[in-house]
């Protein structure tokens, strides 16, 4: 019994050492990933447009080497930089040839960021949803919840835990008259009444098919949404913008970056190049001039600006980001919700 005692405690201490030993030489003794300067593509000057600090100072410059003063930093990037411009009373009346308005530029700025750890995580498989059309200003969380199942999509009802068979009935007809054909492979919605508008969940049927499934005055709404030839969607992520020019956005099973569209419903490909979302970490900076995406995995960062009107590369820029960390035994990591030995 000794014996098994001391092997479990030199077990745990091993354990520990791999875990602790690494985390303290790489917290003493390495500087880890090497910075990178906040990085933006101006359409203004057709360059991607750096702010780095260095010895407690900044400096302002674009990819060619040209630096800028503060003032002019924020007059090359006036979509990121308007609050300041409006301020300063600097803000311009056209901005590449278009005449612009801040609240137009409220309206066309997004941000978006893809993760992996929420693709990497338990999924609990059931969903609200909202009435986009209430009449009302706000939106309100609904007092049931759905699971898509085999043979279609049940409605709960959370306080009596019973299955609602009109509501669940009637969205199950509809979506099956639109050709949707259970169980569905994935889906994807933003169920919070904290956002301007509602526009339901996007999904894909068994045969990767795409629909577009909302309530509408509490009427069930389904949409098929054509594909372009050859494309298989595998990810999905709903957007709702305040610009609402946009639906959804979907990655296929090649790493394809789509768009789609509203009120068309057209799918159109970015100019991104193939990307895996279970790695890879995605930030989308959007005005109505142009699109800066970051795609940063563990050995690099890498820019691209995108065309906003038809989502053509416009130019990239790649930052090598090695760590000079070394590796132990750890339980979590950025990619995922899972705790587990790597």
């Amino acid at each position: 019994m000794l014996r098994i005692i001391k092997i479990i405690f030199w077990a745990l201490v091993a354990m520990l050492a791999l875990w602790e030993l690494p985390w303290c030489y790489n917290f003493f003794f390495t500087g880890g990933s090497p910075s990178v300067p906040f990085t933006l593509y101006s359409s203004v000057v057709g360059e991607f447009a750096m702010l780095d600090h260095n010895d407690k100072k900044f400096s302002y410059s674009d990819r060619t080497g040209r630096e800028y003063t503060e003032e002019q930093f924020d007059s090359i990037l006036p979509m990121f930089y308007y609050h300041q411009l409006v301020t300063d009373g600097r803000f311009p009346e056209t901005i590449c040839g278009v005449s612009v308005t801040p609240r137009q530029i409220q309206i066309s700025n997004f941000n978006y960021r893809i993760e992996p750890a929420e693709l990497n995580k338990p999924q609990i498989g059931l969903y609200q949803m909202l009435e986009t059309m209430s009449g009302r200003v706000d939106l309100v969380l609904p007092d049931d919840v759905f699971r898509l199942t085999d043979t279609g999509i049940e409605f709960i009802d959370m306080a009596t835990n019973s299955v609602n068979e009109k509501k669940s009935k009637a969205f199950t007809d509809m979506m099956l008259s639109k050709g949707f054909r259970f169980p569905a492979h994935r889906i994807a919605g933003n169920p919070t009444d904290r956002k301007e508008y509602d526009e339901g969940y996007v999904m894909l049927d068994a045969d990767r098919k795409l629909f577009h499934v909302k309530m509408t005055k509490g009427r069930p709404y389904c949409r098929a949404i054509e594909l372009p030839e050859g494309m298989t969607p595998e990810y999905l992520y709903i957007t709702e913008f305040t610009a609402r020019t946009m639906l959804a956005f979907v990655i296929d099973t090649e790493g394809g970056f789509w768009v789609v569209n509203r009120p068309s419903y057209d799918v159109v490909k970015t100019g991104l190049p193939a990307i895996d979302p279970n790695e890879e970490t995605l930030l989308i900076m959007g005005n109505m001039f142009d699109w800066t995406v970051t795609v940063r995995d563990d050995v690099s960062r890498r820019y691209y600006a995108l065309s906003a009107s038809d989502y053509s590369l416009l130019d990239s820029l790649i930052y090598d980001t090695p760590s000079d960390a070394i590796k132990g035994l750890d339980f979590t990591s950025h990619k995922d919700k899972f705790v587990r030995f790597r």
